[in-house]
């Protein structure tokens, strides 16, 4: 969701390691797989490969109970146990084709994933679109119910990185707020369980090459203009099968992929194929490509100061009024979310519709 990297260095020194730790497990992965292909290696040293393997991941992934949060959202009767950390849920589920709006901007999204909709892919489950039609973008975007009022969306992006501030967005902000996840975040499934347990929707950022590159390096598996097929279809699929749960994907970075035709016609024709919508910080918004779309108009905390973001909030309500709707984005700085908090429980008073991001993409001629 964003052209340029974060104004701080926390969150890029914290992107820098949490893509370090990703790349290494790639790497391990497709080491082992090389080794194994070896008619010399005999099954001692298979073994011991995938022993290390195996160290490889929790190294990466950590303890499940510290750190990054595990939501369980219970199928049956039963009480958790008081105090305990609950895991993530892994099970597919089941529901309906297209869940009933919450009545409480709190209220829990459907868990994930939802039976149907995945399928095996390089580091997890991948999206698909289901036996019966149904779409991951129809299966995770947050109901939604229009009063008919001017309607203003908001996504909040770079989440996963900082833990405080993740966690803060997730439980503080509204649940129309549509919240967007570093790929390489640690415990990225557990964040995603979160924020659709507070009713928050979802969207995964994809790493995309910059005018500037390799100075400015979004990470592994980054999407690259002049890469050839399969090679950016096979980074998407490592980028999309880090975690499910998300409705569409969004950009990180980009400005040398985004302007690349054959790039981005390859990129529509992956997500239209896997059900998945693209929502851009407005550097594409220009494009279609078949799939659900929306572009930001607006960044609201290029200057990080209270005033300036409640200014481009203002102007914000200003085009949704105009226009009868309006979509921005923000980093999840402390002074955002404060800003944002504040400037969403007015919002009714003005006359405005808080919507999710989902409720204001359309599908755009390719």
């Amino acid at each position: 969701m964003f052209s340029t990297r974060p104004q701080f260095g926390g969150a890029d020194a914290a992107l820098q390691a949490a893509a370090g730790r990703l790349g290494g497990l790639f790497a391990s992965r497709e080491a082992a797989m090389e080794a194994l292909s070896n008619p010399w290696i005999g099954a001692a040293g298979a073994g011991a490969l995938f022993v290390l393997a195996a160290a490889a991941l929790i190294a990466v992934t950590g303890d499940p109970r510290a750190g990054a949060p595990h939501v369980r959202i219970s199928l049956t009767q039963g009480q958790d146990r008081p105090g305990a950390a609950p895991p993530v849920l892994v099970a597919p589920v089941t529901g309906p084709a297209v869940p009933a709006a919450p009545t409480d901007a709190r209220q829990a999204l459907p868990p994930a994933p939802v039976a149907g909709l995945t399928a095996p892919g390089p580091g997890g489950l991948l999206p698909v679109i289901g036996a019966d039609g149904r779409t991951p973008f129809q299966a995770y975007a947050r109901p939604f119910r229009d009063t008919g009022a001017p309607k203003v969306a908001l996504v909040i992006g770079g989440l996963g990185l900082n833990a405080k501030t993740t966690r803060q967005a997730i439980e503080d902000l509204p649940g129309e707020v549509t919240l967007s996840f570093v790929p390489y975040a640690e415990g990225l499934q557990g964040w995603i369980d979160l924020a659709r347990a507070n009713g928050h929707e979802v969207l995964l950022e994809a790493p995309m090459e910059p005018l500037d590159y390799p100075q400015n390096d979004p990470g592994p598996y980054t999407l690259m203009a002049q890469d050839p097929a399969p090679e950016t279809v096979k980074r998407m699929e490592m980028l999309l099968s880090r975690a499910t749960g998300y409705f569409g994907v969004t950009n990180y970075l980009g400005g040398r992929f985004l302007a690349s035709d054959s790039a981005m016609n390859l990129f529509a024709a992956v997500l239209h194929r896997r059900g998945l919508g693209f929502l851009d910080d407005g550097t594409a918004a220009a494009r279609g490509g078949g799939e659900p779309r929306g572009s930001a108009e607006r960044v609201i905390d290029q200057d990080l100061d209270g005033g300036s973001i409640d200014q481009q909030l203002q102007a914000l309500e200003a085009s949704a009024q105009q226009h009868g709707k309006a979509l921005a984005s923000g980093f999840a700085y402390p002074v955002t979310l404060q800003e944002v908090q504040r400037w969403a429980a007015g919002l009714q008073a003005h006359g405005l519709q808080l919507a999710p991001a989902s409720a204001l993409m359309t599908r755009r001629a390719p």
